[in-house]
């Protein structure tokens, strides 16, 4: 198998999985008889396929999405991080995993070394974990802030 075969088919998934998959990443509560019934099989091979996917990763956990907002967590901002050198970047990493307004960290290229997405109160409050909290870690050279607006939409990668 070259290279291009794996990229274009990365865990061998064939069109019923595709099928199963598309159905699922809809509505993740969706019964298997449902999907089942949508696929034209039983319950049992949806329950063993969508197992499969499980155990070869291409399905990985299942979650309840919190409304950030529904919780007073209306500001949502993106953070660039500078490190001052990059072998700062695992114990800055670590420092970042303790503060829980954190949602996401990325190790990125470009012109950051890190990338976060945050959720605050409001902004006094993201005002707040930046002076308290953001610029005491060791390692951080200075951050780049930007405030999202509006969301317009977010979604998993297409199944094709």
């Amino acid at each position: 198998m070259n290279t291009n075969d794996f990229l274009e088919h990365p865990a061998d998934i064939d069109a019923l999985d595709e099928k199963i998959l598309k159905l699922i990443t809809q509505n993740a509560r969706i019964p298997f008889l449902e999907v089942a019934r949508e696929c034209g099989v039983s319950g049992a091979a949806i329950h063993q396929r969508v197992q499969r996917l499980f155990n070869i990763g291409v399905v990985q956990g299942s979650e309840f999405i919190v409304n950030p907002t529904k919780l007073g967590y209306n500001t949502c901002a993106y953070m660039g991080i500078y490190l001052d050198k990059a072998k700062y970047h695992r114990q800055v990493v670590e420092a970042l995993r303790n503060i829980p307004e954190i949602v996401e960290c990325h190790y990125t290229t470009g012109q950051y070394a890190i990338f976060i997405k945050i959720q605050t109160k409001n902004n006094v409050h993201l005002k707040q974990i930046i002076d308290d909290e953001l610029q005491e870690i060791e390692g951080i050279a200075r951050t780049e802030t930007f405030i999202s607006l509006e969301m317009d939409f977010k979604r998993q990668v297409p199944i094709k």
